[in-house]
C-alpha cells in the first residue's frame, strides 16, 4: 500500500506537515546491521548469548557434553581418513615394488612443490569471508567464554576417550 506525499511546500487539507515529516525515521543500515546481531534477525529479540540464560553450571555441561560429542566423531572420522590414506599409500607402494605401477617420484616431487608455491601465494590473500567469520567466531567466544571453555575441555576429553 503505497501512501501519497504531498509536494515539498504544499500542505494536504487536514494534515499537519510537521507530523508528516515526523513520522519518518532514517536508518543507517550499516550501523543497524554492526549493532544488532545474526541471531537476532534469525530467531527474534528473545535469543541472545547463552550467558544471559542460563547459570555458569549449566554453560559447562551444555559445553562439555557438546565438546565432547565433536572431539569423539572427530577422533574417529580422524582415524578413519589417515587409515584410508595411509592403507591407499601402502597399496600404492605393493604396487610400484611389484611392477604393476612405475611411479616417476622426480615428476610428483616437482608437482607437489609447484601446489605448494601456489597455495601460498593463495593463503596470502584470505577472503573477507574468512576474515568476517573469523572476527564473528572471537566474539562468540568472548561473549561465551564459559560455554567456550567448557567445549575445549569436552572436545580433548572426547579425543582422549
Amino acid at each position: 500500500m503505497r501512501r501519497r506525499v504531498p509536494a515539498a511546500g504544499t500542505v494536504s487539507p487536514g494534515v499537519d506537515a510537521e507530523s508528516d515529516e515526523d513520522s519518518f525515521e532514517v536508518m543507517d543500515l550499516t550501523d543497524y546491521t554492526r549493532h544488532h546481531q545474526w541471531w537476532s534477525r534469525v530467531f527474534g529479540n528473545n535469543s541472545g548469548p547463552i550467558a544471559e540464560k542460563y547459570s555458569v553450571a549449566t554453560q559447562i555441561v551444555m559445553g562439555g557434553v557438546t565438546g565432547w560429542c565433536a572431539g569423539y566423531l572427530f577422533q574417529r572420522v580422524g582415524k578413519i581418513a589417515a587409515t584410508a590414506v595411509g592403507g591407499g599409500f601402502l597399496l600404492l607402494q605393493i604396487a610400484n615394488h611389484s611392477g604393476y605401477v612405475q611411479v616417476d617420484w622426480k615428476k610428483v616431487e616437482k608437482d607437489v612443490n609447484k601446489a605448494k608455491k601456489c597455495l601460498k601465494k593463495k593463503a596470502n590473500k584470505a577472503a573477507p569471508e574468512i576474515n568476517t567469520f573469523i572476527d564473528e567466531a572471537t566474539e562468540f567466544v568472548k561473549r561465551n567464554i564459559v560455554l567456550s571453555s567448557g567445549f575445549v575441555g569436552g572436545f580433548l576429553l572426547g579425543l582422549a576417550s
